[in-house]
């Protein structure tokens, strides 16, 4: 029997009163000095010591000093274009904000704006209002490479197999009109979070051409096979940033102990997706854990297994974006690995993409 595979938790839901940019600075920094002091999870801290010193060598010692304070860490500011925020963009400007990817890469569309601070800035979250479109959303801005990786179109057919919480559904929505934007989400309480996501920021028209469900993601490509031009696999991951604030040490362990099993469902469901695409279609995968091998690893045992399967160069991204995100030596052409850095406090972010060969070889 399948079981459910809930995701770790990512930003918290927008749905705070808005406050002044002081005071909502001055309560985001109260709040994560006392995450610091109270929360930090000795049994994950140690676990990530083991391992990430191994696999990342010295660059470890940045990205923990940067993964263990949250009064360090960056919140990129993505506009919605449905509800004009032309104001909003002048404000930015004038607090010091400065655009990211514009005319950076061969696919960086105009109407996808996201703004980012060289400091640790942080715009007030909205409401959830009925009937009324947020202005922005704020993000991981490394989370936005694996949807300018997926190079959507307007027109085309795209499945975003683990949407929630729907981040990267309104992110792709902001770079193109598809003819159809597919959501999934197998987990019922992470499912609403999606619905009031995608409620809050795309218009009504627009609305109509997305399709939301609740199958597992194991099941879509037998579901929908070679439907899709385009397909988003932002998979269940060990989530680091998350993980490293567990509050409870006995469940924190339990979830380490899991943690193996995480590459098996990860290739399942790249193993669906790859059915739900149409030949020539394009898949993106991506994580927000270091884990090797939730990452490379993955992708290395997908293209052993498919020779229909092929990499897909993405340097180009890390060479054009290395001003404002910091990248970890990698041996494949078709990924990358974000690594949080001092002044550049975005990912763990990991993207690799793929295409399907019209046949097989």
């Amino acid at each position: 029997m399948l079981t459910r595979v809930r995701r770790g938790a990512r930003l918290a839901p927008q749905t705070e009163p808005v406050l002044s940019v002081a005071a909502e600075g001055a309560r985001l920094k109260a709040k994560s000095e006392g995450k610091l002091a109270k929360q930090i999870c000795k049994v994950v801290l140690e676990h990530f010591d083991k391992q990430y010193s191994k696999e990342l060598g010295e660059l470890w010692n940045t990205v923990r000093v940067i993964l263990t304070s949250p009064s360090l860490w960056q919140y990129a500011v993505l506009l919605n274009r449905f509800s004009h925020p032309f104001d909003l963009e002048k404000d930015l400007c004038l607090k010091g904000y400065h655009t990211l990817f514009q005319g950076l890469l061969p696919y960086s569309p105009k109407s996808m704006k996201c703004y980012l601070s060289k400091t640790p800035d942080r715009m007030p979250s909205e409401r959830h209002q009925i009937g009324s479109l947020k202005k922005y959303y704020l993000l991981n801005a490394a989370s936005l490479l694996p949807v300018l990786a997926l190079e959507l179109r307007d027109g085309e057919k795209v499945l975003d197999l683990c949407a929630a919480p729907g981040g990267k559904s309104v992110a792709l929505l902001q770079c193109a009109w598809p003819g159809y934007l597919h959501c999934n989400e197998y987990d019922s309480l992470r499912l609403r979070w999606l619905r009031q996501t995608l409620e809050s920021f795309i218009p009504q028209p627009l609305i109509n051409v997305i399709k939301i469900s609740e199958l597992d993601g194991r099941e879509m490509g037998d579901a929908q096979p070679e439907t899709f031009d385009k397909v988003l696999v932002d998979a269940p991951c060990s989530n680091d940033r998350s993980w490293l604030f567990s509050s409870d040490s006995q469940k924190a362990a339990y979830r380490i102990h899991q943690r193996r099993n995480l590459p098996v469902l990860q290739i399942e469901l790249l193993r669906s997706a790859i059915k739900a695409l149409r030949p020539g279609g394009l898949l993106v995968y991506s994580t927000c854990t270091l884990s090797k091998a939730e990452n490379q690893d993955v992708i290395s045992e997908i293209l052993n297994s498919y020779s229909n399967i092929m990499p897909v160069n993405i340097k180009a991204i890390a060479r054009n974006c290395c001003e404002d995100f910091t990248f970890a030596p990698s041996g494949q052409e078709c990924d990358l690995l974000v690594i949080p850095d001092k002044g550049k406090a975005w990912g763990p972010m990991y993207v690799a993409k793929l295409k399907k060969s019209c046949s097989m070889i």
